[in-house]
């Protein structure tokens, strides 16, 4: 079909904001949905282009975690002690242990200067109302500035009947109990029986993930509704809320698949982009912001930035998430940033059992477990993703293909993935064996070393000590994702217990890229020589991270989203942010 006329013109050369032409935002997740209520909000109108048939992307399968130091919200619930300077202080030293010279100094100041005004400004409009995650810490507790909680927001309960009709159009998170709040999980966890060896049941936490970065629980498995009628948490509550403020705004024109293919530029200054629909191109003018999240679905762009080929690989992301935004940036002359792969917010995980998809969970955070290279050997703290990215994908000591080995306690008390506690696992999915030697074999691991590596892990995790890798010193994962019922250690236990149990690894994508379109402080696209793209911005996860470097907490992601959506909106509101 050929293209369609151009439904808008002109540019945004003086006059009121009313009458310029439409701000184009490519994609309908949290970033874009706030980018556009910000520039509806001050006059301008928008227009929102979803290539899926839902909205929400990355963030409404999310937690729904926002990280934001010195925020108004935490000194409303009475905690204090944070400031901008000393958020600056903790970025900062977790920041210098990889790759410094990746953050960007301007953007990590406008951030925390800009983001606490920022959350403020949309709970003021009526988009969000703020709450506190009840005891949730920074993940790096030895880090300075740190701070055992505050720094979390996620919004209240919302009722999906304030949607309307786009309560149908808005993606609903599989990976967490929508309905119920943080709160109740951290107090009550989920419950899950086990028999030991006694024969008697006994019960055991299986925590659900909350503390991970954005994703919750393993494949497979979906929580109930909370109750009989809609409430709305975690990921899908948040974006619900700026879904109905953006949706219900005579300013905001949001469309479903429309998935951009090609950005205008005239005189290096894109004006504009084709969309391809259900009935055919669509061309439409205004200056563009991408908000298209990452590269979870294109395996080119996942080899390029990551390193890691299909093998090594998977998402429990929407499968809308293809680059689009990074290729589109590239067309006009926009540049990748990169980011240390193994500083991306990325966790062990498996293809799923059912299904076609892939998944991960808490399980090789839990005792009677540890994770071992092709040599059998342990090199991380095999409890903590970050670690374990980190370690694994060491550009100058790589350890793939890596595996996680358990034992049969591990099996009767926490299942794995759709596997319940004491279930049996799906044919073929995992490998088990009477010995680790012959466990080994069938892994193609150095089996008489895994034995050895085993002895060791074992004598060491009975007395809730882990020596060589530190399992079981970092606060966040203690309390969100071991079993806090084990002792002396919520992720140590002895692996001991035949038969014995392994599965090869693979690191699974949850929408968060660290690489991806370079930016400054503002948002504004840069091309190769560091020069604004003139019409040309970014928002979200498919910007890269260079605000934070190789700094990274769940909620970072969204918490800086929506800090760029507030300073591109009134920039190109005409009112920018000092």
């Amino acid at each position: 079909m050929a293209d369609k006329p151009l439904e808008h013109g002109g540019t945004t050369s003086g006059g009121d904001a009313a009458d310029w032409p439409p701000v184009l935002v490519v994609g309908a997740g949290l970033s874009g949905l706030s980018t556009a209520l910000t520039c509806a909000l001050n006059a301008r109108r928008a227009i929102v282009l979803e290539a899926a048939e839902l909205v929400g992307g990355a963030a409404a399968y999310s937690g729904g975690q926002v990280w934001c130091g010195a925020n108004h919200v935490a000194v409303r619930e009475g905690i204090t002690g944070d400031s901008k300077e000393l958020t600056e202080t903790y970025i900062r030293d977790v920041a210098s242990h990889l790759a410094p010279e990746v953050l960007d100094e301007d953007a990590l100041l406008r951030w925390i200067d800009t983001s606490p005004r920022a959350m403020k400004y949309f709970e003021d409009n009526g988009a969000v109302r703020w709450t506190v995650i009840p005891g949730l810490a920074d993940y790096h507790n030895e880090a300075k500035g740190a701070l055992p909680e505050g720094r979390y927001l996620t919004n209240e309960v919302i009722d999906g009947s304030v949607l309307g009709p786009w309560r149908a159009k808005l993606r609903y998170s599989p990976y967490f109990p929508v309905g119920k709040t943080y709160r109740e999980l951290l107090e009550k966890g989920r419950r899950a029986t086990y028999v030991d060896d006694s024969g008697e049941e006994k019960s055991a936490t299986k925590q659900s993930h909350a503390g991970l970065p954005a994703f919750g629980l393993t494949d497979g498995t979906e929580f109930e509704r909370g109750s009989d009628d809609d409430p709305l948490t975690y990921g899908t509550g948040v974006v619900a809320g700026f879904l109905g403020r953006a949706a219900g705004h005579e300013l905001i024109d949001i469309r479903t698949e429309h998935r951009v293919t090609e950005l205008i530029q005239d005189n290096g200054e894109v004006v504009g982009l084709k969309a391809q629909t259900p009935d055919g191109v669509v061309e439409l003018r205004g200056p563009v912001v991408l908000a298209t999240s990452t590269y979870d679905w294109d395996p080119e762009l996942v080899h390029e930035v990551l390193g890691l080929s299909e093998d090594d690989w998977g998402s429990v992301a929407p499968e809308s998430l293809r680059g689009d935004g990074i290729k589109l940036a590239r067309q006009v002359g926009g540049q990748l940033a990169r980011i240390p792969a193994n500083a991306t917010p990325i966790l062990p995980g498996w293809r799923s059992q059912v299904g076609t998809g892939f998944g991960y969970g808490p399980e090789y955070a839990m005792p009677h477990s540890m994770i071992v290279d092709r040599h059998g050997r342990r090199y991380c703290n095999d409890s903590y993703w970050v670690d374990i990215c980190r370690r694994t994908l060491d550009p100058d000591d790589k350890h793939l293909p890596f595996f996680l080995i358990w034992d049969d306690q591990h099996r009767r008390k926490y299942g794995l993935a759709a596997t319940p506690p004491g279930g049996e696992y799906p044919e073929g999915w995992v490998e088990s064996a009477d010995t680790l030697e012959e466990l080994g074999a069938r892994l193609g691991i150095d089996g008489e070393q895994l034995a050895r590596t085993a002895e060791r892990f074992s004598h060491f995790a009975a007395r809730g000590e882990d020596p060589d890798f530190g399992r079981g010193t970092v606060d966040y994962v203690n309390k969100f994702a071991g079993d806090p019922e084990n002792k002396p250690s919520p992720v140590l236990g002895p692996i001991v217990q035949p038969p014995f149990h392994g599965i090869r690894l693979r690191f699974v994508g949850t929408g968060i890229g660290t690489s991806g379109v370079r930016i400054d402080g503002d948002g504004r696209v840069l091309d190769g020589a560091g020069r604004p793209i003139p019409g040309l911005y970014a928002a979200g996860s498919v910007a890269a991270l260079t605000t934070t470097g190789t700094a990274y907490n769940s909620g970072i992601a969204l918490g800086r989203g929506l800090t760029l959506a507030y300073l591109i909106g009134h920039e190109l509101a005409g009112q920018p942010v000092s």
